[in-house]
């Protein structure tokens, strides 16, 4: 024990010194924990219900809200007070034609809820907004499930979409969500990821043709990849457009948020 004591010892007097009134220039590194914190982005999230087949796909909004936190975003979550398009039974695959739900209502179940209507989205109180997909986007927040590149967009989205361009403030969308901008930001840059379907691997590859005849450039990448269109400020991943294994889908979303926080300066 004596041993031990005589090796402890002089550490704790050491690590106690500052304590006891002795006064040492601070080094270089506790200067630098001193500093203060760098405030992280606002982010507006836009949802468009709760389930792939009529809403949000849940797990990229999870993934979204997962990378934003690590990025030490201050996030905020939207969504209109619509009624979704139809609710889909996602045991079946098959709409249930008794049901009805509201969209801002059923978002609310992924925002744990805390969220607000999108009619009350100020872009001012934000640096960057970011739209996930599911079919909710194609549905509930556009047309484009059901009119292709005659869709319309629903006009709280449009006007939010608007509002972030026209005041260069970065935006990021996912999956099926980036035909929202190649409707409302003309000659935007965008991708939902490859343009052939490779046996089953793209099933929505279509989609691309789609994007190109809304006026947009399509721009292949791979699912672990985003496209920044700079010019636009706005950054695309291709999600769950692309049948893989689920931690590639998160890191391409990462890829897609870590492009916006930095778009946002933050």
């Amino acid at each position: 024990m004596a041993a031990v004591r005589a090796l402890v010892a002089p550490r704790l007097v050491s690590a106690l010194a500052p304590l006891s009134g002795r006064h040492h220039a601070p080094s270089q590194r506790a200067a630098l924990h001193g500093s203060a914190p760098r405030p992280g982005a606002r982010v507006a999230l836009v949802l468009s219900g709760c389930g792939v087949y009529d809403g949000t796909e849940i797990h990229e909004a999870s993934a979204v809200l997962v990378h934003l936190s690590r990025g030490g975003a201050e996030v905020q979550i939207f969504a209109p007070d619509v009624p979704q398009m139809h609710v889909i039974d996602h045991t079946k695959g098959q709409p249930s034609e008794s049901e009805s739900r509201n969209v801002l209502a059923e978002s609310a179940r992924i925002a744990r809820g805390k969220i607000t209507n999108l009619a009350q989205l100020n872009v001012a109180n934000h640096d960057a907004a970011i739209f996930p997909g599911g079919f909710g986007a194609a549905k509930n927040l556009s047309t484009f499930a059901v009119d292709g590149k005659d869709c319309k967009v629903n006009k709280e989205v449009e006007r939010v979409l608007k509002e972030f361009h026209g005041a260069k403030k970065p935006i990021g969308l996912c999956c099926i969500a980036p035909v929202l901008a190649a409707k409302v930001i003309k000659g935007v840059e965008v991708t939902v990821g490859h343009e052939q379907e490779e046996g089953g691997k793209w099933p929505y590859a279509g989609t691309a043709e789609a994007i190109k005849a809304l006026g947009a450039k399509h721009c292949v990448k791979g699912v672990t990849e985003a496209h920044v269109d700079q010019k636009n400020k706005v950054v695309t991943t291709p999600a769950f457009m692309c049948e893989t294994a689920l931690h590639h889908i998160h890191d391409g979303i990462g890829a897609m948020v870590k492009k916006v926080l930095e778009l946002a300066g933050k």
